[in-house]
């Protein structure tokens, strides 16, 4: 029986990675696909082939004009955006073990527009405003200082941390800030009430390459550091109790998801 018992949790093993495998194939060439469509989107039209030629440097100098200085910057930084939410949303269900949980439900994303309005209202500068690194750090800053109010929020002495208050406390500190951030609306000029909403809504338009320089080192840090403790979140899914027993240390392992997780 024991040895019937392995050999189909052995099957269902190998079909679940297989399954993986399938879904990771499916999804590149999705990914491939929405990149040669995108490279072709403009006013002067790229096919597959000119593509393909003028990323192996064979295209003629507009093309590889319009590809490496307009287009592609835009492609990547989109690709790094997006990998990055998902990754955090896939952290913050983990840790809160809800599906429905992401940066935005729990108040991170509210916590890094309420600094960046805070900062704009206070030195209104368009020059200042559009500083590469200046506003990212700032919404770091704000992200940051959300995560720690709802961390200490959702703490309980002899408890820890409970993921139903974690997501009520996240929930209940994004409504707060928002609101907070519509009563800042009313004292911003109608410039940098454009420039902020434009800027909360977020836009790859006008991306180059020092926009991707600015977000890479980020990805290639947080992302295998988001890998390396798939286990670990597994692990936090089964319960704390069983967590715990297990050897996890429950806590510090949270504390260092949800660093990543802002990040």
């Amino acid at each position: 029986m024991s040895n019937v018992t392995n050999g189909a949790i052995a099957k269902a093993s190998h079909r679940k990675k297989i399954h993986d495998w399938i879904v990771v194939i499916i999804l590149l060439v999705l990914l491939i696909a929405a990149f040669t469509v995108s490279a072709n989107t403009g006013t002067i039209r790229l096919s597959p082939m000119e593509l393909f030629r003028t990323l192996f440097g064979q295209g003629t100098p507009q093309q590889e004009l319009i590809l490496f200085e307009f287009r592609l910057p835009r492609m990547i930084i989109a690709i790094l955006i997006g990998a990055g939410l998902a990754v955090s949303g896939c952290i913050m269900q983990g840790v809160s073990r809800n599906s429905l949980a992401d940066p935005g439900i729990l108040g991170i994303n509210a916590g890094a527009g309420l600094m960046v309005m805070l900062f704009v209202l206070l030195f209104p500068s368009m020059q200042t405003m559009n500083s590469l690194f200046l506003l990212p750090a700032l919404a770091l800053i704000g992200s940051g200082a959300a995560a720690i109010l709802i961390y200490a929020l959702s703490y309980k002495k002899g408890e820890g941390i409970s993921p139903t208050r974690l997501l009520l406390s996240g929930i209940g500190v994004a409504a707060g800030i928002s609101a907070a951030m519509i009563i800042m609306t009313l004292k911003l000029t109608p410039e940098s009430y454009t420039f902020v909403a434009n800027w909360l809504a977020g836009s790859i338009w006008g991306s180059n390459w020092k926009f991707v320089m600015a977000l890479l080192p980020w990805i290639i840090v947080l992302l295998p550091f988001a890998y390396y403790k798939a286990n670990v979140m597994n692990v936090l899914n089964l319960g704390d109790q069983t967590a715990s027993g297990l050897g996890t240390p429950i806590e510090k392992e949270r504390i260092l998801l949800l660093a990543a997780a802002v990040g």
